[in-house]
């Protein structure tokens, strides 16, 4: 990939250039950028902290070093996603399917997407729930084969994956931070500012 970093000391630092990360005007158009680093750029600008990983083994240490950061060692993760809860059950992460039992909710998502660093998530994330209904900090598990360009390239890809069974409640997770002023889409709609993590795994 192309310029993931680690948020924690001790990560291999994946370079952006400055000139990218710093110059580009608000609307410059991000023509033949790669989708990661497009993604990156939008993602950070969004508010959203994410850690880049080579192994599962680093996700869970990413995952402590989260935890440790905000005291949420003795914290339940809001989890509804029981394929996700199986796979950290090693990792000592309890898990609640209150929300009002937890300061965290713990989610996979369907893509991640580069045009405006996006989240996209859908009833298989969050069941019949609201954004605004779920704990303000969130924690998302992805894999950079997740990374599209555009939301309608999610869209389609879900399309495909699911045929007659598409999946309700389609929404992104955007806002990582207060951003008033800015003109929402409409899978942004109504949605409230979440303080996000992203540990992404590369699967590529």
């Amino acid at each position: 990939m192309g310029l993931f970093d680690k948020l924690f000391g001790g990560g291999k630092q994946k370079k952006v250039s400055k000139e990218t990360a710093e110059t580009r005007g608000a609307h410059m158009p991000d023509l033949n950028i790669p989708v990661d680093e497009k993604f990156t750029i939008h993602f950070k600008k969004n508010g959203g902290k994410f850690l880049y990983c080579d192994s599962f083994a680093e996700i869970t240490q990413a995952l402590r070093n989260i935890l440790g950061e905000n005291d949420w060692q003795d914290q339940p993760f809001y989890g509804l996603d029981p394929k996700l809860q199986e796979r950290f059950s090693k990792e000592n992460v309890q898990f609640t399917d209150k929300s009002n039992q937890s300061e965290v909710f713990f989610t996979t998502c369907e893509h991640l997407i580069a045009q405006n660093g996006s989240i996209l998530v859908c009833s298989n994330q969050l069941m019949d729930k609201k954004l605004n209904e779920l704990p303000y900090n969130v924690i998302v598990f992805a894999t950079t084969s997740q990374l599209v360009e555009s939301i309608g390239e999610g869209l389609k890809t879900i399309k495909r994956k699911y045929g007659h069974n598409i999946p309700a409640n389609i929404t992104t997770l955007k806002h990582f931070q207060a951003n008033e002023g800015n003109a929402d889409d409409f899978l942004t709609y109504g949605s409230s500012s979440k303080n996000l993590y992203l540990l992404l795994l590369e699967d590529l």
